[in-house]
């Protein structure tokens, strides 16, 4: 069993993007993961972007950014970029703060065009960040959210995920 932090830029629970972040979370659950979540919108907004990581909120967030055993980034995608929310919440931490665990990148959009915001935005700043286990992803059309569809690819990332969680509890345990 893992502790996983999924990372939410959803403007609400109702969005496209916290719909496919609620399916997710629930079949990281089932697979047996202890599973946290954060909703970027949540935390004081100018203590974020002021990287104020004096404020209790904040570094809250970070600690448990960091404690993780694995990541689940979800952003929607406006104007082929993610949310600035979870930039400047993944801009807090230090330069390779991700190396050596699972990243799961999920995003939800209006237009098919906005795909490439996973692998010319998402990818490069999960990177920046020392990310080198980033497992494919899912990019899912707002229209497409709640289809079967949708669920089966959504469903293939989360066991993608947790397969590649398996390597490192061998090594924790």
């Amino acid at each position: 069993m893992s502790d996983l932090l999924i990372i939410s830029g959803a403007p609400s629970h109702s969005a496209p993007t916290g719909v496919v972040v609620s399916f997710v979370e629930e079949q990281l659950r089932a697979a047996g993961h202890r599973v946290s979540l954060l909703d970027v919108r949540s935390l004081p907004t100018l203590s974020l972007l002021t990287e104020d990581l004096r404020d209790p909120e904040i570094a809250a967030a970070v600690n448990g950014l960091l404690a993780a055993d694995g990541l689940v980034v979800a952003s929607p995608v406006y104007r082929a970029a993610y949310s600035g929310l979870v930039k400047a919440l993944l801009d807090l931490l230090p330069r390779k703060a991700l190396r050596g665990r699972p990243v799961l990148p999920l995003a939800t959009g209006g237009s098919q065009g906005f795909l490439v915001a996973m692998d010319y935005a998402l990818h490069p700043l999960l990177a920046a960040k020392g990310a080198d286990q980033v497992v494919r992803g899912e990019f899912v059309l707002d229209q497409n959210v709640g289809t079967p569809a949708a669920a089966a690819a959504l469903e293939a990332a989360a066991d993608r995920f947790t397969a590649a969680l398996t390597p490192r509890l061998r090594k924790v345990s």
